[in-house]
Parts: C-alpha cells; structure tokens; sequence
C-alpha cells in the first residue's frame, strides 16, 4: 500500500511542476521591430545583450535595450505588474558584442552575469553581462573584469545606482547647440 502511495505523491509532484512551466510563456525572437521599454529604439540597432520580460496578462514581452535595464525594472519598487519570467542574451552563444543574437535567450534565473565589467551595453551604460555557462562568465570576467553573480545575487545599487562611468557633465553645457540644431534652417 505504501508504493502506490508513494508514486501518486511522486506523480502530483510531477504535474505540479509541469503546471509551473506551462504558465511560463516562451521567449520571443527579437525583430527589427522590437523597441526597448524604455527608450522606444529598435533594439537590433545598438550593440550588446537585451532582455525580455514576461508580464502576467501582457499579451507581448517588454524588451530592453541593456540587460541592466530589465534587471533594474525588476528591483523597481514601483513596479508592480508580476514578472512571469525574464529572458537575457546568452553571450556565450552570441557571434559577437554587435550580434548577440536574435534567439539564443537564456531564462535569467539560469544565466550568469557578470557584474563591473569594461563593457558598455547598447544605451551606452555599464552592462550586466549574461552567460548560459559560468565558465563562460569566468572567461569574460577574467578578460575583461568584474564579478560572476547569479540573478538573485544582483543588489538594488547594481542596477539602480547612478552609473558612476557617465560622462561628468550637468546637462546642460550644449544646451544652446542642441536647441539651434532644432531650428529651421534661415530663422533667427
């Protein structure tokens, strides 16, 4: 009696985790129709890994220029849609810092990234750098700097500290420029 028993345990535990994963939708392939959250730019025109994030109800992913951009909107306290899952670039599977794929996501909470690197992501920003292996983190880190961290060891003031590589400027010194450079030509 005990080893039905315990295969019907084993069973609904089975089916429990089976139901976990069907409500996780799949990752979407970026287009050039795919524009950052954020930004509102075609993600297929900046360099570097994006990510994708699934909302409950969301009938699309909200895609992100800069991994560091998705992870920063999950430590958001204002953010209050449920997070089903969040995809990143596998960079390990990337051809390049320029090509980094247009299907080989990883869910985040498999990847390893890393953390204070050399590299700017696509908005021109310190990016979390994300790997499928973390041999492949370990090798990128070593060439390049920075620490090897799983999505549950990334800090608030990883992603949500002012990026202290930002040009050192008040906003303002090329105001003037930039305002004339919005005028029409021949008006004063």
């Amino acid at each position: 009696m005990i080893r039905p028993a315990l295969l019907l345990a084993a069973a609904l535990a089975l089916a429990g985790c089976k139901d976990d994963q069907a409500g996780v939708p799949p990752a979407v392939a970026m287009t050039p129709e795919a524009l950052g959250h954020y930004c509102q730019m075609a993600l297929t025109e900046h360099d570097g890994p994006k990510a994708q994030i699934h909302l409950k109800d969301a009938l699309a992913p909200l895609f992100f220029s800069q991994v560091r951009d998705a992870i920063a909107y999950q430590h958001m306290p204002e953010q209050d849609g449920q997070i089903l899952v969040i995809y990143v670039s596998d960079m390990g599977a990337a051809e390049s810092w320029a090509k980094p794929g247009v299907d080989n996501w990883i869910d985040a909470r498999n990847a390893f990234f890393v953390l204070g690197s050399d590299a700017i992501g696509g908005m021109g920003a310190a990016e979390l750098v994300p790997f499928g292996s973390r041999a492949g983190a370990e090798a990128f880190a070593k060439a390049r700097g920075g620490r090897v961290a799983r999505l549950d060891e990334i800090r608030n003031e990883d992603v949500l500290a002012p990026d202290s590589d930002a040009p050192d400027t008040d906003g303002d010194s090329d105001y003037l420029e930039r305002l004339n450079a919005l005028k029409p030509e021949g008006s004063p």
